[in-house]
């Protein structure tokens, strides 16, 4: 029987939980063992985060009265023996709301008003002006009134058409997705612009975040939806009615909010929901199945995707048998199979690329803390052989090696002048990189985008605009991966100079490739001008709309950069650190060699103590090495998370 969506999520936060507590003890013991410099300390702590905080986010889209948020209740809220989100005939979530958990924020539903569209700014912005949200307190062990919340999502304003046009939900040239005026000549529009619901769910705790959109004219008129939230969205469930297959305003949705050129629509799930509307008394049930596959193919044919991607489910009698507790009703809900596959599909993905992530930093993180040793068993043995060559030799010629040991530890200072030029150069350069990606920059690039949506009248040549924009900003890519290309040639003689001087193992980072956020570029293009297809060419002619589309295209760039110039940075970082690491080595050396001189200078006989010292240090740096092995070995092996627990005790007992 295949596990539920419930079963594998918890599985998955598990398996992160032990790898973040596996890099917990490891960053210990590297530290104890003083084998943490700054890159790799700021490294794996980003891991140990991205372990413990990344989210999972699942969009449900479809249009009004698909079973949408029936659906979300079934796969995740079918514990609290009732419906939690607001599901019933007709519309019921009017807003955009998001599912997830933040242990720093008290439990509660925090509700942006729909007249906030009038400003000048986009929901990232909102996001953190925390006096213009209502914020309703929840109490999540009380389902009545949890749900009872929950409807406020629902809620509507009627407004005159000035006001519905202004906020845009009225195009006087656009009329089909018009609301219905009432008698008075008002109509219906949200009362909110978007719902925040943060509760210690089981699985929102452990990082999954849904996101419930409402119907095509609601998402239309929130462009952030389309070009940023649902884009970034690890899966999107796609639902259907069984009874009505595929419908104009089904495809319109499908099209112009889901589908990009070149995205190979993998993380789309098409959910075929009501089959019960189909269980027919007088149909047998091979006729039902027959029927139910028609619809199936049809489907899967008019979206262009694979039919395994199309799935049959009745979330209704799904949700009633699971409070029930109803295994035969569960299976013929056909809700088990889509759990299976969103699960398997969803968080196999995930911890596919969560073990990536891992796999490469504790690759670096091995290889830096690996150099370091490399070093102190280097400086050892050259320590031995001085030593050695003090046996049966009187006090002017150990005084005299004193001397020379001081001499070559301010020789190696007076070299920190070549290492201080190299550093002020390579921030002017990193200073250069952040004028290019940074937030000026964009401002300055989005701004002649929005100029040229501003023009009056249609713009037929909308696309052209967006690809010199999109131009641009790839070409700004390219200029910083020049500069690093730079930085990169800089370090590579400079490492070679300090090497040849002074016995150092200095090795360049590999300089950071910045194609991945060129293709997300192209993503975020591909994604965005499709939307811009003729079913928008009026709503382009707004200027308001256009505010809207340009300031959350802003926002996801501004994402993209930002993680470009970190990428930059942690490369910077690295080979600063290492350098760090080394000459805090070479100075300890030194401090030892004096060390050891002026003991032997005190008692002859501390030579050969200190040759057994040395001898005994080296012992131990063979078992450094061996423990570094066997400890990063730990986290990057692909045993279930069962064995986890053996293996802490593997990491608790170094």
């Amino acid at each position: 029987m295949s596990r539920s969506f419930n079963q594998q999520f918890d599985q998955h936060g598990t398996w992160r939980r032990n790898f973040a507590h596996r890099l917990k003890w490891l960053s210990g013991w590297l530290n104890e063992n003083e084998l943490l410099d700054q890159s790799v300390a700021e490294r794996l702590r980003d891991l140990e985060s991205q372990m413990r905080t990344s989210k999972v986010m699942v969009a449900f889209v479809a249009e009004f009265s698909r079973g949408k948020s029936e659906l979300i209740n079934a796969i995740f809220f079918a514990g609290y023996g009732r419906r939690i989100m607001p599901a019933s005939a007709g519309r019921t979530t009017m807003c955009p709301t998001e599912l997830g958990y933040d242990v720093g924020v008290p439990p509660s539903l925090r509700l942006l008003p729909i007249e906030t569209r009038l400003e000048p700014h986009s929901l990232t912005h909102w996001r953190d002006e925390t006096a213009r949200w209502t914020e309703l307190p929840i109490d999540v062990n009380n389902a009545d009134e949890l749900a009872e919340t929950m409807h406020k999502v629902a809620e509507v304003n009627w407004v005159s058409l000035d006001e519905a046009r202004a906020l845009g939900f009225w195009s006087d040239d656009n009329t089909e997705d018009n609301p219905v005026p009432d008698a008075d000549g008002r109509v219906e529009i949200p009362r909110w612009r978007h719902a925040v619901l943060n509760m210690p769910h089981p699985l929102l705790e452990q990082g999954l975040v849904i996101l419930d959109t409402p119907g095509l004219n609601a998402i239309g008129a929130e462009p952030e939806l389309t070009v940023s939230l649902i884009p970034q969205a690890h899966a999107v469930v796609f639902i259907l009615g069984a009874d009505t297959g595929v419908t104009r305003s089904d495809l319109s949705i499908w099209r112009e909010h889901l589908i990009t050129e070149g995205d190979p629509g993998e993380a789309r799930i098409v959910v075929l929901n009501k089959i019960d509307t189909m269980w027919d008394i007088l149909s047998t049930p091979a006729q039902i199945d027959a029927q139910i596959d028609r619809q199936r193919k049809g489907a899967a044919e008019l979206l262009g995707v694979p039919l395994r991607q199309v799935l049959p489910v009745s979330a209704q009698k799904g949700l009633q048998a699971k409070i029930r507790r109803d295994g035969p009703l569960l299976q013929a809900s056909r809700l088990p199979a889509l759990e299976s596959v969103l699960g398997e599909g969803l968080l196999g993905k995930r911890e596919m690329m969560l073990r990536g992530a891992v796999d490469n930093g504790i690759a670096a993180l091995r290889t830096e803390a690996a150099r370091i040793l490399n070093v102190r068993q280097r400086d050892l043995s050259e320590q031995a052989l001085e030593l050695q060559g003090l046996r049966g030799k009187n006090v002017s010629v150990i005084r005299h090696m004193r001397s020379r040991i001081e001499q070559e530890q301010s020789e190696f200072e007076g070299s920190n002048a070549r290492i201080l030029a190299l550093r002020s150069v390579q921030g002017k350069l990193l200073r250069e990189v952040y004028a290019v990606l940074g937030s000026t920059a964009l401002k300055s690039d989005m701004g002649k985008l929005a100029a040229a949506l501003k023009k009056p009248g249609i713009k037929f040549n909308v696309r052209k605009t967006y690809a010199e924009t999109f131009d641009a900003l790839r070409n700004n890519l390219r200029e910083v991966q020049a500069t690093s290309a730079e930085i990169q040639q800089m370090l590579h003689a400079t490492f070679r100079q300090l090497n040849a001087e002074h016995g150092f193992t200095l090795l360049a980072p590999a300089e950071p490739n910045l194609k991945e956020f060129e293709e997300q570029m192209s993503m975020i293009e591909q994604s965005h001008t499709q939307y811009l297809g003729v079913g928008n060419i009026l709503k382009l002619a707004q200027p308001e709309f256009c505010d809207k589309l340009v300031r959350a295209l802003s926002s996801r760039l501004r994402v993209v950069n930002e993680a470009a110039m970190s990428e930059v940075e942690r490369w910077s970082k690295g080979a600063g650190a290492q350098l760090d690491a080394q000459l805090k080595e070479r100075r300890r050396n030194f401090g030892k060699r004096i060390e050891a001189v002026d003991r032997i200078q005190q008692a002859a006989g501390n030579l050969e103590e200190r040759l057994v010292e040395l001898s005994a240090q080296e012992a131990g740096l063979v078992e450094l090495h061996r423990r570094l092995r066997e400890l990063t070995s730990l986290l990057t092996s692909n045993e279930p998370p069962s064995t986890s627990a053996a293996q802490n005790n593997e990491l608790r007992a170094a």
